[in-house]
């Protein structure tokens, strides 16, 4: 049959997820601007270095928001999916869970700080970005995931712009108003005020309007689920955050500041890939034959990796004809743009598949697979980056395609294998994904 044959007639037999797809892809398109204005300010109104230790420090933020509330997202988020009357109780729990696991949280980013960041960063702005990300912005994507369980894809979509427009404007204040003093510490005040307002402003107007019930006999019922979800959560979010805590430690905080530069550009590909992996999970959870023929996930995985490499061609040629378009300091790492081609493909398919086995309820060995891909990860970016403080950029820069192709052929085989493994039945997780999927 022709391909373009194909192609419509998928697109017919599943036209409302394209019409739910639309919706998301609304609140990710006014995202990636927003976003893109966010990195512009900030990049250009903070140094080089300060720029790479503020973006390691969100990085560890957003694993240490993994920790709080112990993943009793999960549970929130399948009970907005099935039984909507509960979410009033499942908040409850949630709220305990968060209070539970704040000390957690506290020793984490200690021996973090410890770790990684003392001597290069003072402790005052890194407890700073640290809150912005554990109970400012996460607390806004608790409300994003809520609302997308529930269905209502538009109002999550809204939530997101103005998330984003909060932190966008708060950078732009930042960079052009004389309110900051350009370093780090003024920034993450002005950052930490974005994301706390953006996450009240969420709940205010967004949350359901339903009465906190504790039931704690509920809660126990659902422990081991919850920590399993956290565990892998967590083992994600470190294996996709650590390049960034390992170039800061074996390169330096200038080295680090240009990979974050890079990291974040390719961050934003990831957007609208994000929307689609929650509508292709939510059509393996009804159907899960989807995916069943190796034509259709070449076909899948070739469409995500085509869509990632084209996002980031267009974006490194924009900026070879015009480097300054995003600012001075970025300007230095615009060339490296195109040395980095293939790296937003890989990584995007690494969260895809690691998604796929949440749908198909293989949590355990979802787990077990980030953990091996953050071993690799650790090990070959260790050998890669080892003097890169002294190596033309060019070198190091290029072999991150190698790692991250490295790291894709470890996951899509491990997440195959588990996926065909015995031709389990799945055990259905909800409408449309991880809880995280789901925020995005």
């Amino acid at each position: 049959m022709h391909p373009v044959r194909s192609l419509a007639r998928l697109a017919q037999a599943n036209l409302h997820l394209l019409r739910d797809y639309a919706k998301l892809i609304g609140g990710s398109a006014g995202r990636l601007v927003l976003s893109l204005a966010y990195f512009t300010a900030v990049a250009n109104a903070l140094s080089v270095s300060d720029f790479g230790l503020f973006a390691t420090a969100s990085a560890t933020g957003i694993v240490l928001s993994r920790i709080a509330g112990l993943g009793f997202v999960s549970p929130l988020y399948r009970a907005a999916t099935r039984k909507p009357h509960l979410v009033g109780t499942y908040t409850a729990g949630y709220l305990l869970a968060l209070l539970a696991s704040l000390p957690l949280v506290a020793l984490a980013g200690a021996a973090f700080f410890a770790l990684v960041f003392k001597g290069d960063m003072a402790l005052l702005p890194f407890a700073l970005v640290i809150l912005a990300e554990v109970i400012g912005w996460r607390s806004l994507e608790i409300v994003c995931i809520v609302n997308n369980g529930m269905g209502q894809f538009g109002r999550a979509s809204i939530l997101v712009v103005v998330g984003s427009a909060a932190k966008a404007l708060a950078a732009l204040l930042f960079a052009h108003s004389g309110l900051g003093a350009g370093d780090l510490q003024s920034w993450g005040l002005f950052y930490l005020a974005a994301n706390l307002g953006s996450a009240l402003l969420g709940i205010l107007l967004f949350y359901p309007r339903q009465r906190l019930r504790l039931r704690p006999a509920l809660y126990l019922k659902r422990l081991s689920d919850s920590l399993a979800v956290a565990g892998a959560d967590i083992l994600f979010y470190f294996q996709s955050e650590l390049d960034k805590l390992l170039v800061l430690s074996l390169g330096g905080a200038e080295v680090a500041g240009i990979y974050a530069m890079l990291m974040r550009l390719i961050d934003l590909t990831a957007l609208p890939v994000r929307s689609f992996n929650m509508m292709i999970v939510q059509k393996l959870i009804r159907s899960p034959g989807f995916l069943q023929s190796w034509r259709r996930r070449w076909m899948v995985e070739g469409g995500i990796a085509l869509v990632s490499v084209a996002g980031m061609a267009a974006l490194g040629l924009v900026l070879t004809v015009a480097p300054t378009l995003l600012g001075r300091n970025v300007a230095d790492a615009a060339p490296l743009i195109l040395l980095v081609l293939l790296v937003p493909a890989f990584r995007n398919l690494v969260e895809y598949q690691s998604e796929l086995l949440y749908a198909r309820g293989r949590t355990g060995m979802r787990a077990a697979i980030l953990a091996l891909l953050g071993g690799l990860k650790a090990g070959f970016l260790t050998l890669l980056l080892q003097g890169a403080a002294t190596t033309p950029e060019g070198v190091w820069i290029q072999g991150l395609n190698g790692v991250f192709a490295a790291l894709w052929i470890a996951s899509a085989g491990a997440s195959y294998i588990a996926l065909d493994w015995r031709n389990r039945a799945p055990r259905p997780q909800g409408r449309a994904g991880s809880p995280d999927i789901a925020a995005a």
